[in-house]
């Protein structure tokens, strides 16, 4: 490694007026904020473009920067599929058959749809399930953004950072909720198109163009023949073959990621309408085809420009692009773009980690104990205080949890073991009236253990980090064991039913009228 370099004066006045701009705008937006509603779902006032941005700025974080890059630069342009394959088509399926029945609920999560679909137990898992993933999702972003990004380019302690990082975005999310999250991911996005996009036209510039870069990295040797094939053979002993891409991550992950992943939907959930939800989902969608180009080229390049990094700090190769490549201004840039992905992804996260502890743990332990729901002032107090530690206690355990080799998988590792049978009972939820309570329960509980059979179960599958074809097969298990407990268990009544399946709200005029009511308010 090169030795740390520092920044231009110009690179320091760009970072810290984007710093102190996007705190300002997140706390502007306190004044929208009066009640549960507000902080958790912005008042169910967010427009369509609003919402399309800040899908993709809460989605695309520093860690795809920095995770993308390294996935890219040890395996080719495969990994580009996660945002390719791996959006888009999803995003066009939430829009459509999805987020229409979540923003006509009303919910505040999707485990909470879960609830009013099958049971109090169903909602409660599922919860806990995502509380404890995003949990280490915030850890892992916080950690790479410190240590890979910051220190590996400047020399800045990692924990200095970190904690600077982690009080901003902890101020403005505790202070404006969905509102200041949404708003600052608007302007985020911008300057991260900006810096992305700038590194990569720089990266191609110095390898000579795609057509030389092809013709370098094919030349390196026999192990980077595959490096430039959108889908990888089904033996290839790498994370991404072409059956795990297509049917684990195009037919399972990607929608369920797109369609029950809270940090996603959340930003539908407060749509001032079901056509700005459908319509933000869509929007989304069309800004995210641009973004492998950003977040993966540039670790291909980084093929040809550092290769002595090694796989080993594959995840290393944006950080020394910028060191070495960008010109004083524009690095500044670049990291303002950095920081820009790092904070909308920690505050969307943020965000919605508080929305689920406060409606599908707090709020149901409360209904067990027989207290009934939280109060409006309770929630929002409540829900701050739950932010407060939420980023204080990840950037405390933020280094023991992310500081592994190829984040990236370890990350879509997690997201697979439990994806599968998520996306299994929300589906069927939504176009099989017969699914009953105990099936959606049976569903998920046995789907889950079924992941974790499937990934700890030595020489199962070719590849050696097999987690798209566990979140296929645990799939298609919850769909079976959904369908069998269901057939096998009274139906559920159709009052429980309206408004949730497809055919009771197609075929009931009074939930049509009810809707459009809803739709003109």
């Amino acid at each position: 490694m090169e030795s740390f370099i520092g920044l231009h004066f110009i690179d320091w006045i760009i970072i810290l007026v984007y710093m102190a701009g996007s705190l300002m705008l997140g706390v502007y937006c306190t004044r929208f904020v009066g009640s549960a509603e507000d902080f958790f779902i912005a008042g169910k006032a967010l427009p369509f473009w609003a919402i399309g941005f800040s899908i993709v700025t809460s989605d695309i974080g520093a860690t795809d920067f920095v995770a993308v890059a390294g996935a890219a630069y040890c395996n080719g342009v495969s990994a580009a599929n996660f945002d390719w394959m791996g959006s888009m088509p999803a995003m066009v399926i939430a829009a459509f058959v999805f987020v229409p029945y979540f923003w006509r609920s009303g919910v505040f999560t999707i485990p909470e749809f879960l609830g009013r679909r099958y049971n109090a137990a169903v909602q409660f898992i599922n919860g806990m399930i995502w509380v404890v993933v995003l949990f280490f999702m915030l850890a892992i972003m916080q950690w790479l953004s410190a240590d890979k990004l910051m220190y590996t380019v400047l020399g800045w302690n990692p924990y200095w950072t970190l904690w600077i990082t982690a009080g901003i975005t902890g101020i403005y999310t505790f202070s404006g909720g969905l509102t200041a999250v949404v708003f600052t991911d608007v302007v985020q996005l911008i300057v991260m198109y900006v810096g992305g996009f700038g590194l990569l036209a720089l990266s191609l510039w110095e390898v000579g163009g795609w057509t030389t870069l092809h013709e370098k990295v094919i030349a390196m040797g026999p192990e980077y023949q595959d490096h430039f094939r959108i889908l990888l053979p089904n033996d290839t002993t790498g994370p991404f073959p072409w059956t795990g891409i297509v049917f684990g991550l195009g037919l399972v992950m990607a929608v369920a990621y797109m369609s029950g992943n809270q940090v996603i939907v959340q930003r539908t959930l407060g749509a001032r309408s079901e056509w700005d939800a459908k319509g933000g989902m869509l929007f989304g969608g069309f800004l995210k085809a641009m973004i492998p180009l950003m977040v993966a080229l540039p670790g291909l390049c980084a093929v040809v420009l550092l290769p002595t990094l090694g796989r080993e700090n594959a995840d290393r190769a944006v950080p020394e692009m910028i060191r070495v490549l960008m010109p004083a201004g524009l690095r500044g840039l670049m990291f303002a773009a950095l920081f820009a992905a790092m904070m909308s992804h920690i505050s969307a996260t943020l965000n919605s980690t508080t929305t689920i502890f406060i409606t599908d743990i707090v709020g149901q332990i409360r209904k067990w104990i027989g207290k009934g729901a939280l109060p409006e002032k309770l929630a929002l107090r409540l829900g701050r205080v739950i932010t407060a530690t939420l980023i204080i206690s990840t950037a405390i355990l933020a280094k023991p949890i992310a500081d592994r080799e190829q984040i990236y998988v370890f990350m879509q590792t997690i997201l697979s073991l439990f994806q599968g049978p998520v996306l299994a009972i929300l589906l069927l939820g939504i176009i099989w009236p017969r699914a009953t309570q105990w099936g959606g329960l049976a569903g998920l509980v046995l789907g889950v253990m079924c992941c974790f059979v499937l990934k700890y179960t030595p020489g199962l599958f070719p590849s050696e980090d097999p987690f798209l074809f566990v979140a296929w097969w645990s799939f298609v298990f919850a769909l079976i064991v959904t369908i069998v407990v269901s057939l096998l268990t009274p139906r559920e009544p159709d009052e429980k039913l309206r408004g949730m399946v497809w055919s009771s709200v197609v075929h009931d005029e009074e939930a049509q009228d009810a809707l459009q009511e809803r739709v003109a308010q």
